[in-house]
């Protein structure tokens, strides 16, 4: 759902809501009617008040209503007019069967102020001009209510009117600016957390080949030997592309970088999630294998190894470049030199027993 969807979508929640508001105000005008009736001197006969002031006008306010949840359902885009048409004469009404209640008139104030929940000055002003038609139309052909009035009042209720529509118009005023600084807030916000995220990935990965750099293979190096101090055993590889300095020299840097990314790219597609695979440095990376036995991490391995040696690459006339390796499990009490340290000298026996090969500390007793 897009933001103006949500928007809508929001609008047409307080639009119930002010429809449910109108149908408690009926029922509570109603019971006050009534109870004012029972217990209060009421100057008028039974028939009198059930008929014009608590039937009539009881069933005219529902029609009302209930006219504009039909309205809100079948052309949801006239709901806004009618919604505020259908106050106006709510008030109309209380206004007419209780004029001798002298703030009786400030129910005119109330469809104004309400409108500002929309943030729509358009909405505000038409519902003010709906007001001072409600009560030019009550001046002019209600008796009642103009008995009731003075000169005072005449001058005050068009006044009241005025000034609550400029307050409601500095209320959307104010919160249009409250709503653009909080939006401008927010993308501030999320253009800082990506532009961090970006500072984030820039600083912890390779920019040619996307593994992770030299100093983040580290950090997971030691949180790797605190897991296997703790009894969860991994396994730490390090290859080495064989003649990497021969192919930079004869087919060029540029070359040399494309070769770099595919077996980079190759390393990748072998190992699983659980899996830190980085460029240690130049030609030289560095593998942590995890949740996997010796034999699986070695065939793991070995795998990448064979798949480079089936690789050929155009730019070297389509040749294949080899890889050596030497890979060792963590044993406990190892330490980080240590354990980096062997499967170094087991890469570095690989590299001098004729490459393309992964040595492990058994394969090596072999050879000697």
């Amino acid at each position: 759902m897009g933001p103006s969807d949500t928007s809508a979508h929001r609008q047409a929640r307080w639009i119930r809501r002010f429809l449910y508001t109108y149908w408690l105000v009926i029922a509570l005008h109603f019971l006050a009617q009534l109870g004012a009736f029972w217990w209060l001197a009421y100057p008028m006969g039974p028939k009198e008040f059930y008929c014009e002031v608590l039937l009539y006008p009881t069933l005219l306010m529902s029609a009302v209503v209930g006219i504009t949840q039909l309205v809100d359902y079948a052309a949801p885009k006239y709901s806004f007019v009618l919604l505020f048409v259908a106050g106006t004469i709510i008030a109309m009404l209380i206004i007419h069967l209780n004029m001798d209640i002298r703030i009786i008139g400030a129910l005119m104030l109330l469809p104004i102020m309400a409108s500002a929940i929309f943030f729509r000055l358009d909405l505000t002003l038409f519902t003010s001009a709906l007001q001072a038609a409600a009560f030019f139309i009550l001046y002019r052909w209600d008796y009642r209510f103009k008995m009731y009035l003075n000169d005072f009042d005449l001058i005050a209720i068009p006044l009241f009117l005025l000034v609550g529509t400029l307050v409601a118009a500095i209320i959307i005023i104010n919160g249009r600016e409250l709503a653009s600084d909080l939006e401008a807030t927010l993308i501030a916000k999320q253009d800082l957390m990506i532009e961090n995220a970006v500072i984030r990935k820039l600083s912890t990965t390779d920019a040619l080949t996307g593994l992770y750099n030299h100093i983040s293979f580290h950090e997971f190096y030691e949180k790797a030997l605190e897991y296997g101090s703790q009894g969860a055993p991994f396994h730490l590889a390090l290859l080495d592309i064989d003649n990497f300095k021969r192919i930079n020299d004869k087919y060029g840097h540029r070359t040399g970088d494309l070769v770099l990314a595919r077996v980079a790219h190759i390393i990748k597609e072998y190992i699983s999630p659980a899996d830190i695979a980085a460029r240690y440095g130049g030609e030289e990376f560095a593998i942590l294998l995890f949740e996997k036995s010796f034999e699986e991490a070695y065939e793991l391995i070995d795998g990448i190894r064979r798949q480079l040696s089936e690789t050929f690459h155009e730019e070297m006339e389509n040749r294949a470049v080899t890889v050596s390796v030497g890979l060792q499990s963590y044993d406990e009490g190892a330490t980080k030199e240590k354990l980096f340290e062997e499967v170094d000298n087991l890469l570095y026996t690989a590299k001098h027993s004729g490459k393309n090969t992964t040595l492990t500390p058994l394969s090596r007793q072999n050879i000697v």
